[in-house]
């Protein structure tokens, strides 16, 4: 069975729905979500922040992919995970992920593996932008 249904870095706005569609089936009785949305404040930010700017390396898409599968594989569940580069507003989603397995246990803890994985393996970097013009990078485990 293939356990990633969606693995993708993209530049267009995240559809949760078409996640959860992704991951849709009578043998599941769980379903977990998790939106990652830019917020208009960080604790190292000096004032609010605007936006962000993600940028990714080309493997990066790969590298989704195996968390995906490394996450979902001996739980037996299925999972649907996009993570969005470019120019993000706050309010936007940054990381969608969907996950379905027989029982809910299984489903968060997936879920969790996998955003948490995002945060440390994931070769995606973050320009952050404050209302005072002050930008920040951010990369992997940041």
């Amino acid at each position: 069975m293939n356990t990633v249904k969606i693995a993708r870095i993209e530049e267009t706005p995240l559809d949760l729905d078409a996640h959860m569609r992704a991951v849709e089936s009578p043998a599941y009785g769980a379903v977990t979500t998790f939106v990652g949305r830019v917020r208009d404040n960080d604790p190292d930010a000096r004032t609010g922040v605007v936006g962000l700017e993600y940028s990714a390396h080309p493997d990066a898409e790969q590298t989704l992919a195996r968390i995906a599968a490394e996450a979902g594989g001996e739980a037996g569940a299925v999972v649907a995970v996009s993570h969005r580069v470019g120019h993000l507003e706050v309010g936007d989603a940054a990381v969608v992920i969907a996950v379905a397995s027989e029982h809910r246990a299984e489903a968060f803890e997936v879920c969790r593996a996998v955003i948490e994985t995002i945060k440390t393996d994931l070769p995606v970097w973050k320009r952050q932008l404050e209302a005072d013009g002050t930008t920040a990078w951010k990369g992997i485990g940041s």
